[in-house]
C-alpha cells in the first residue's frame, strides 16, 4: 500500500509515496509502551476473537451522498473454535450498532471504544458454523488525506457528479464496516452489495454477479470475493464511471483485466492503463501467479492517490508516470512507469496474498512491494537499471525507529519499511548472487504461503532455508536496530584493515570490494582484519547497502 502510513509525512516531505504521516510516527515515538486497553483491544487476539474462526462476510450498504451517511447491515459467518458466548466485534465512531441478530433473537451488545461485544444466547457447539447480523449505521469518518489518514472520502468529479471511495489501512477497515478487524483472521469470501443513487455506479472487490434496480431511484451492485480478503482490502468506489477491459493470457490461464473510470478520462485511461499488463507480465515472472484469478483484476479511479485494495486496485496518479510526476529515486528510471500501478498492484502478491497476522510485521507488505518497483524495471529495463533505481530511493530513508512495530498493539514500525526493506532485500539479492535464485525464492514464498496470513519469523526463515546462508544478523540489523553497517577501513603500507561497527552483535555480512577495478569478496566481522592489497584506494560494491568510513 502505498500506506499508507508512514507517518513521518516522508513523501510530500521527501517526495516518498507510501508512507505514514510525521503526526502517527510521533504519536508511536511518544507513546513507547504506554499503549491504551484500545490498542490492545484492537490490535491483539482477545478471548473474545480467538474462540471463532470467521468463514464468511455477507456486507450490505446504502450509501446516501447527500447526507454522508451510510447504513447496512454485515451477517458474520463463523467457526466455532472453543467455547465461549461473547463475540468481539469491531466499529469506529461515530459509527454506531443499531442490533445484533442470531436466530431471530436481538442479542445484549456491550461496547468499548470501538470494540463492541455481543453476547450470545445460544450454546456455541465446536465445530459447528453460525451466524449473526449485525445492523449499523451514521455518519462515517471523513478521510482527512486519504489514503494516510483514511475513511471515506466524499469529492465530486468535473461535471458534479459524486465521487466517494473507502480507504483504510492502518486505521482498519472498522471505521466503514463493522467486522473482526484484526489481520490474523481473514474471510474465506464475501459478498459486497452497495446500494447507490441511479445515476451512480459502484466498483468493488470480485466478480459483478448482478445489478439490482429500486423503484426509489437507486441501484445496487452486487459483489462476490471467491478468494479470502483481509478486511483494510475490502472497498466500495462510486462514481460516474465508465468501463472497458482485456483479457490477459497469464500463468493461471486467462484472466480478466478491468477498468473503471470517471467518464471523461476514458481516452487517457485507456493510453495509461497499458502499464497494467505490462505489470501483471512482470510481476508473475518474478513472483508467481497472479492469486486471484477467479475474482479478475481491476483498476479503478478515486479521488485520492491510490491503494493495494484486493482484485480492485485504486488509482488517482492523475494519468501521468512517476509519482504524481515525480521520480522517487531522482535516476530517471522512476518516470519509466505509473508509480501507483506498478507499486499498489504488486500489493496483490505481498499484502493481499500473503498478508501479515500483526500489523507490527507491515514491513512484509511494503518492503517487498517498494522492491517490486525496481523488479519492474529489472524485467523490462535490466539489472543495472534497477539497481540505480533502488539505490536511488535511500536518499528518502530516516532511520528514525525499527521498522518492525509494537506487536498486539495495532502498532506499524517506521515508513523505512518502504525503501530501507526495499534496500535490505536488494541487498539479501547480492549476497545471494544467483538470481534464478532469487527469483525462485521470491516466487516459492507467493506459493508457501499462498492466501495465508504470516509473521515476520515466517519470512525469515524461508528466505534463509531456500538461500543456504545464514541471514540472521542481517534480518536483526536492518528490521529491528536503526543501525546501518559502517564498514570501517584504513589503509597503510599495502595493508587494508577492516571491521564492521553499528551493527549487532556477531554481524559477520560479506561484503564486495573492488581494489583497482577488481572485485573481491571479504567477510568483515566486529573485530580488526587484514589483507595485503597493491593500492592505496578502494571502493564499496553499491549495491549492499551499508556506510563506509575511510580512517586514513
Amino acid at each position: 500500500m502505498l500506506r499508507k502510513s508512514i507517518l513521518a509525512f516522508l513523501f510530500f516531505s521527501l517526495t516518498i509515496a507510501c508512507t505514514v504521516s510525521k503526526k502517527k510516527q510521533a504519536l508511536f515515538q511518544d507513546k513507547g509502551n504506554n499503549f491504551t486497553r484500545q490498542d490492545s483491544l484492537r490490535g491483539s487476539i482477545t478471548p473474545e476473537r480467538s474462540w471463532w474462526d470467521l468463514t464468511y462476510y455477507d456486507l450490505t450498504v446504502q450509501v446516501f451522498p447527500d447526507k454522508k451517511f451510510i447504513k447496512g447491515k454485515n451477517t458474520v459467518q463463523y467457526r466455532v473454535l472453543k467455547s465461549h458466548n461473547i463475540l468481539q466485534i469491531d466499529l469506529q465512531a461515530p459509527l454506531k450498532i443499531t442490533k445484533a441478530i442470531q436466530n431471530k433473537k436481538e442479542l445484549k451488545v456491550v461496547s468499548e471504544g470501538n470494540a463492541h461485544f455481543i453476547h450470545l444466547n445460544e450454546n456455541q457447539e465446536i465445530g459447528t458454523v453460525s451466524s449473526l447480523d449485525i445492523y449499523y449505521e451514521g455518519k462515517p469518518q471523513v478521510a482527512k488525506r486519504a489514503p494516510w489518514d483514511g475513511g471515506f472520502s466524499w469529492k465530486k468529479d468535473t461535471n458534479g457528479n459524486d465521487f466517494i471511495a473507502t480507504s483504510c489501512q492502518g486505521l482498519g477497515a472498522s471505521v466503514w464496516w463493522p467486522n473482526k478487524d484484526h489481520m490474523y483472521d481473514e474471510v474465506d469470501s464475501m459478498a459486497i452489495n452497495v446500494r447507490v443513487p441511479k445515476h451512480l455506479m459502484d466498483a468493488s472487490n470480485g466478480r459483478l454477479r448482478k445489478i439490482e434496480q429500486h423503484n426509489d431511484n437507486t441501484t445496487t451492485y452486487h459483489w462476490f470475493v471467491n478468494n479470502p480478503i483481509n478486511n483494510y482490502g475490502v472497498n466500495l468506489n462510486i462514481g460516474d464511471y465508465v468501463y472497458f477491459s482485456e483479457k490477459y493470457n497469464g500463468e493461471d490461464g486467462e484472466l480478466d483485466m478491468d477498468y473503471y473510470v470517471l467518464r471523461d478520462n476514458l481516452e487517457k485511461a485507456k493510453k495509461q492503463f497499458k502499464d497494467a499488463p505490462k505489470m501483471m507480465k512482470a510481476f508473475e515472472h518474478w513472483f508467481g501467479k497472479y492469486p486471484f484469478y477467479e475474482d479478475g483484476f481491476k483498476l479503478v479511479e478515486v479521488p485520492y492517490l491510490g491503494m493495494e485494495h484486493q482484485s480492485s486496485v485504486t488509482y488517482g496518479n492523475k494519468y501521468q508516470n512517476g509519482y504524481l510526476g515525480k521520480d522517487l529515486s531522482g535516476t530517471g528510471w522512476g518516470m519509466k512507469f505509473d508509480f501507483i500501478i506498478i507499486h499498489e498492484a504488486g500489493h496483490e502478491w505481498f499484502a493481499n496474498n500473503i498478508t501479515n497476522k500483526d500489523i507490527a510485521d507491515m514491513w512484509i507488505h511494503e518492503s517487498f512491494t517498494a522492491y517490486s518497483e525496481n523488479l519492474f524495471l529489472d524485467y523490462y529495463y535490466g539489472k543495472k537499471a534497477a539497481s540505480e533505481y533502488v539505490i536511488g530511493t535511500r536518499k528518502s530513508i530516516q532511520n528514525d525507529i525499527p521498522i518492525i512495530g509494537e506487536y498486539d498493539m495495532n502498532s506499524e514500525g517506521s515508513g523505512d519499511m518502504y525503501y530501507k526493506g526495499a534496500n535490505m532485500l536488494h541487498t539479501i539479492r547480492t549476497l545471494i548472487n544467483d538470481d534464478e535464485k532469487w527469483r525462485q525464492i521470491l516466487r516459492g514464498l507467493n506459493s508457501e504461503f499462498y492466501h495465508k496470513t504470516v509473521t515476520t519469523e515466517q519470512i525469515e526463515s524461508y528466505i534463509i532455508q531456500e538461500s543456504g546462508l545464514d541471514l540472521t544478523k542481517v534480518f536483526n540489523q536492518y528490521l529491528r536496530t536503526v543501525k546501518i553497517p559502517v564498514f570501517e577501513y584504513k589503509l597503510e603500507n599495502g595493508n587494508l584493515s577492516y571491521h564492521w561497527t553499528n551493527v549487532v552483535k556477531g554481524f559477520s555480512m560479506p561484503l564486495n570490494i573492488f581494489i583497482d577495478g577488481e572485485s573481491k569478496l571479504i567477510t568483515p566481522i566486529e573485530d580488526w582484519q587484514n589483507i595485503k592489497i597493491n593500492t592505496d584506494s578502494i571502493t564499496i560494491d553499491e549495491n549492499y547497502y551499508v556506510l563506509e568510513k575511510n580512517l586514513n
